[in-house]
């Protein structure tokens, strides 16, 4: 049986006195695309957050690639693409420049093949500050993937997107699957998981509330409004 590439167990995170997660337990294994789904407060983002070392958990354990989170942050990291709601990029480096820095950091990648993947490849040498909103997305999944991580993670990367930009996106999600990395996409909206995910996690209260083949997203749908 395959290692799963992520494993979160039993995990928790607290506030002071609010618990913003509570006992949260899924994995991914290589290959496959999981969307993280919940309405506003349901605990996605700060699960995304720990997973991806900027917060450590009260309680539980989160491993990626085999690297625990919180005794190796640097190391998990390491092998996460990950890419933010809002990235933050250069915008007086050109895609290229940006996305061949991220490989120099991550030790190497094929720049060229990131950019193309992400449908940069003819505007790869314009400036990031005269991109479109979806073409900066574009450009941070672009940095994500040029060093090919076992684990790409996203957090409402999606959102936002006009349909062309978002096609592309789920294109080179979908490449990377196939190629043997594996995704979590955090979103709010489920119509999105049914076309494109293996599996989908549903957060509410800072709990899981199920754990679910995306064939499924009907039978479970109504336990509470993603909206």
């Amino acid at each position: 049986m395959t290692d799963p590439v992520l494993s979160v167990r039993a995990v928790a995170k607290s506030f002071g006195r609010v618990q913003a997660v509570r006992d949260v337990s899924f994995e991914v294994s290589p290959g496959e695309f999981v969307g993280l789904v919940g309405p506003n407060g349901a605990g996605k983002s700060t699960t995304i957050k720990m997973l991806s070392g900027q917060l450590l958990p009260s309680a539980g354990s989160i491993t990626v690639a085999g690297v625990d989170v919180a005794a190796d942050p640097n190391g998990a990291r390491a092998r996460i693409g990950y890419v933010p709601e809002e990235p933050r990029l250069y915008e007086y480096l050109t895609a290229h420049e940006m996305v061949s820095f991220a490989a120099e950091i991550r030790g190497g990648g094929d720049v060229d093949a990131a950019l193309d993947l992400a449908g940069l490849g003819g505007d790869a040498h314009r400036l990031i500050r005269e991109y479109s909103q979806g073409m900066r997305r574009r450009t941070a999944l672009a940095a994500a993937l040029v060093a090919k991580p076992p684990l790409l993670v996203l957090d409402e990367a999606l959102n936002g997107l006009d349909p062309p930009s978002a096609a592309r996106v789920v294109r080179a999600l979908e490449v990377a699957c196939a190629d043997g990395q594996a995704v979590l996409l955090s979103t709010h909206v489920l119509d999105t998981l049914e076309r494109i995910a293996d599996r989908v996690v549903m957060l509410a209260a800072g709990k899981v509330l199920a754990d679910v083949p995306a064939a499924e997203l009907d039978r479970v749908r109504g336990l509470f409004d993603p909206h």
